[in-house]
């Protein structure tokens, strides 16, 4: 029998969820309303000053060649971010999820990597793939490839999307092996005996059950790569070379401390957090309905 929890009064549950509505009150909404004010004002560096200047910020945003720049830049990487973080955790939880030997250390390598911060990572990478002192990234350059991540805008996006990926895979086959693993194993051996081959078995049973926790991976990855990938960027190009890698989020920071123009950076912003909520809301609306429950 279900037991549930009964309480006699509301003081008690409302001083066990004051601490998680603490926190997002202190850590999301106080500052989110800040930015929405300083997108209206016109600041000094040092935002001792301000002025109101209403939609001024927004329409300088968008008068600004660089920001579609950046925003196509954002397509690109997370398009990219998300495709390999997904389909590289994918095929790694198929395999950890197989009885192999030695199968919990494997899986506990590949977790490890999530524990990294973002700009750790980043300067991981950037030391390997150097161009003339990485030890990945000199033996290109001698067999001919011409690889510099710091002068060429295609090698730098080729540099950050690896280090973005190595960082979210882990988080991701972490989901995608628990998922997995709660797929009854009568269903697979149901279609091993009607004469489905492996790749005919994982297409038409084991990825419709996976399209749930599929789906949550892409809403977070995305978030994620939006958002969480900003000290990777700095770590690795800085949003250069001549703001060929500067997204979004990174070109919030960019005008707002290198450029000292706090209300226009503020205005970004709030312009970024309403493109993800509509993202999301997007992809709630219609990627959503084609996940089988």
């Amino acid at each position: 029998m279900e037991k549930r929890a009964h309480f006699s009064g509301w003081t008690l549950p409302l001083l066990l969820i004051l601490p998680q509505m603490a926190i997002t009150v202190i850590f999301f909404y106080l500052p989110a309303s800040q930015a929405i004010w300083q997108s209206f004002l016109r600041e000094d560096a040092f935002g001792l000053a301000s002025e109101f200047v209403g939609l001024e910020n927004y329409i300088a945003v968008f008068e600004q060649p660089e920001y579609y720049r950046a925003m196509i830049t954002t397509v690109i990487f997370s398009t990219l971010v998300a495709f390999f973080s997904l389909a590289v955790a994918l095929l790694f939880a198929t395999q950890a999820d197989k009885s192999l030997r030695g199968g919990h250390g494997f899986k506990t390598l590949l977790i490890w990597p999530y524990a990294v911060a973002p700009a750790i990572a980043g300067v991981l990478w950037m030391f390997m793939f150097h161009p003339t002192l990485g030890i990945l990234g000199r033996p290109l350059n001698i067999m001919g490839f011409r690889w510099n991540p710091m002068l060429d805008g295609n090698d730098a996006m080729i540099l950050l999307v690896l280090s973005a990926t190595w960082k979210h895979v882990s988080y991701n086959f972490l989901f995608f092996l628990a998922g997995l693993q709660a797929i009854p194993k009568s269903v697979i051996e149901a279609g091993a005996i009607d004469g489905a081959g492996p790749l005919r078995r994982f297409w038409t049973i084991i990825f419709p059950l996976l399209s749930p926790t599929t789906f949550f991976l892409l809403v977070v990855t995305i978030v994620y790569v939006f958002f969480e990938t900003f000290g990777i960027i700095d770590a690795v190009t800085g949003g250069g070379p001549a703001g060929q890698t500067t997204t979004l989020v990174y070109k919030v920071y960019a005008d707002g401390r290198s450029g000292g123009d706090l209300g226009l950076s503020a205005a970004q912003s709030v312009v970024l957090m309403v493109i993800v909520i509509a993202l999301t809301a997007v992809q709630f609306r219609y990627v959503e309905r084609k996940v089988q429950y």
